[in-house]
């Protein structure tokens, strides 16, 4: 088979696994709903960990096949979409206000996982010790959350978050549960399946690193939720809530799924390779544009049309640059 046919899997496969994410996180709540778990409990463990179902299962199944160029092309290359296309693109249309409770918190916090990352491959290797520190940090940083929100915090992230009853198409029957969860259930390892064979085919098929398909098509795909989230809002003037919602993401992105990635690659008695490629182009973007999204949260300054349009040609540059290392 050629080329195209491997990437239009990938695709196939990204749609694949965000429906079952979507459908697992719907029958999760609905589930923790029927069981009358506290709001608070569903949002910062179901619904916070759901929404990253579709990064983390791709990632840990490409890493238990041994394809760990796919494994970290898709957390650094949604990392580094999320900040320049899903920031980039919507801003051009609408300023996106950075003065949100919570977003200073989390703009940091995006920083440091960013330089944790880096900081745990650059012996070219994340091992299991190092996988477990990564995902022992999301669980502090989600009890972090939750302390924040017993306090009756006006972080409208956290509100957002454990507002169950906003989750559109939430079941509320035992029938409407369990076919979300087994959707979802089902869906995202097909999905990821997909995903892991096309990448590595096409990648054999294009003669090139399949870390190339993991920060593009892969990267793209995943990120197009959260884009449409952020365009939406911008055009109903409620962008600054999104910017929450894209930094939660990367930070997600690193520590659960990262680590994640780092204890399956363990768990197949193998460290987690880092590819060379990463050190000379695909760490520093991922770490400038944490540095510059932390630069104007701190400084109070909107994302507005000028820099929108920077960080969008930015996003367009890297890509462009990537494409050239293929023809």
């Amino acid at each position: 088979m050629s080329a195209p046919v491997f990437i239009a899997l990938i695709l196939g496969g990204i749609v694949v696994l965000l429906f079952g994410g979507d459908f697992l996180v719907r029958g999760g709540a609905g589930l923790a709903r029927r069981w009358k778990l506290p709001s608070l409990f569903v949002g910062l463990t179901i619904v916070a960990f759901g929404t990253s179902a579709p990064e983390l299962v791709v990632s840990v199944q490409s890493a238990l096949a041994g394809a760990p160029g796919l494994a970290m092309g898709n957390i650094v290359g949604s990392n580094i979409a999320n900040f320049l296309l899903v920031l980039g693109l919507p801003a051009v249309f609408g300023a996106i206000a950075t003065t949100t409770p919570g977003v200073r918190r989390n703009a940091i916090f995006a920083l440091v996982a960013a330089i944790a990352l880096i900081g745990v491959g650059y012996d070219h290797q994340i091992t299991p010790v190092e996988g477990y520190g990564l995902f022992a940090t999301i669980i502090a940083y989600v009890l972090i959350l939750g302390f924040l929100a017993r306090g009756k915090t006006d972080d409208p992230s956290l509100a957002e978050l454990t507002d169950i009853d906003g989750i559109e198409g939430l079941p509320h029957k035992w029938s409407g549960i369990l076919f979300s969860l087994a959707v979802g259930l089902i869906a995202l390892p097909v999905g990821a399946q997909m995903i892991v064979v096309g990448g590595t085919e096409a990648a054999r098929a294009l003669d090139i690193d399949e870390s190339i398909i993991g920060l593009t098509a892969l990267a793209f795909g995943t990120s197009l939720p959260e884009l449409a989230t952020v365009v939406m809002a911008s055009i109903r003037r409620q962008a600054d809530l999104a910017i929450g919602n894209v930094l939660g993401s990367n930070i997600f992105n690193v520590f659960a799924v990262g680590g994640a990635t780092g204890i399956a690659a363990g768990a197949v008695g193998a460290e987690l390779p880092v590819p060379d490629g990463f050190f000379a182009l695909d760490f520093w973007v991922m770490l400038a544009a944490s540095i510059v999204i932390a630069g104007i949260v701190l400084a109070r300054r909107p994302i507005g049309r000028f820099l929108g349009l920077l960080l969008f040609v930015a996003y367009v540059g890297y890509i462009a640059v990537l494409a050239q290392s293929i023809l």
